[in-house]
Parts: C-alpha cells; structure tokens; sequence
C-alpha cells in the first residue's frame, strides 16, 4: 500500500514538473510504449505447471497466476535544452489472483556531448520507483490429520512441512537502475 502511494504520488509531481515545464515551452515526446517485462515473465512461469489433489482432481497454477492484463508502461522525454532532457514514465502493474505487480514510475535523464563534429557520446541514468512483484499464499486443507495451513500455492502438494513452503514465496523488485553509455560515430 505504501508503495502504492509513494508511485501515486511520484507520479502526480511528475506531471506536475512536466506540465510546468511544457508551460515555459519544453517540448515532450513519446519514447515508448511498452507492454511486458522480465517480472511480466517470471509471473507467467509462476504459473506453469499444477498437481492433483488426494482425489485426483487437478489443480492448475495458471488459474491462480493468470492476469487478463499484461503489465503496460510509456516512457517521455523533456528536452530541456540541445544535449538535456528529462526521462520519465509510469506502469500500470498487473494483477490475478496469488501475483501481483505493483504500479511503477520511472525518472531519469540523458546527457548528451559531441566531442567532434561527427561523433555523439550519451549517458542515460533512469530509476524505477515501485513496480515490485509480490506472491500471495494459498490456505490448504489437509484434512483431519494435516489441519488448514497457510502455503505456498505452488508447493502445497510437496513434501515440505506447509510452514516450510512460505521460504519459496516469490518477491522480487525490477531493475531498480539503468545505466546505459553510448559512443556514436559517423563516417
């Protein structure tokens, strides 16, 4: 929830600082829209695979894991001057029922240099804000025997202790930073 927030929030000020900007005549440009990522991916192979229950009714993962939306995000640049701008962006995040992936924004800038005429050096540093994949556990009835527990869904069919599932929960953050630099010749 916090996360949440703080995405929200780091959103709305850079709208603000983008739409202030437009004002005083910067110009802003679409530099992508994206659809999927590599936590889009880890959430689609959470949910490869299944077992059966002692009945042997199967149960599927991709039930559980399935979203009917794919993690969407756009990318902008403000152009505050010849070699300067601004990158910045959000994610819409993605949601089915045991993962989640949070909403993001994305800040960061591009500084450009022309050491000749012909050549362009650029460095790119951008950071991720939010965006966090989070799986949620499961309650499995292990009848009279076993009791109710609360498990890893993915694991509630192993032969671990149900408390030991919870070790294997999958939590994991995007690339938090970028740093890309880049030479360019021409000939």
């Amino acid at each position: 929830m916090c996360i949440r927030l703080a995405a929200g929030f780091g959103l709305f000020v850079v709208a603000f600082f983008v739409t202030a900007m437009a004002a005083n005549g910067q110009e802003t440009s679409l530099v992508g829209i994206y659809q999927g990522s590599e936590l889009t991916a880890a959430a689609k192979r959470l949910g490869e695979g299944g077992y059966e229950l002692s009945d042997g009714t199967p149960v599927s993962f991709d039930e559980w894991y399935h979203s009917s939306w794919t993690d969407m995000r756009f990318e902008m640049l403000t152009q505050l001057s010849d070699d300067f701008g601004l990158l910045w962006g959000a994610s819409t995040g993605q949601r089915a029922e045991k993962v989640r992936i949070d909403p993001s924004v994305k800040l960061g800038f591009i500084l450009q240099r022309r050491p000749t005429p012909s050549t362009t050096l650029s460095l790119t540093v951008s950071s991720i804000l939010g965006g966090d994949l989070t799986e949620r556990p499961c309650i499995a009835d292990y009848g009279p025997v076993g009791g109710v527990h609360t498990v890893n869904c993915r694991l509630a069919a192993s032969q671990l202790r149900p408390s030991d599932t919870l070790k294997y929960m999958t939590n994991l953050e995007p690339s938090r930073w970028k740093l890309d630099l880049r030479f360019r010749g021409e000939f």
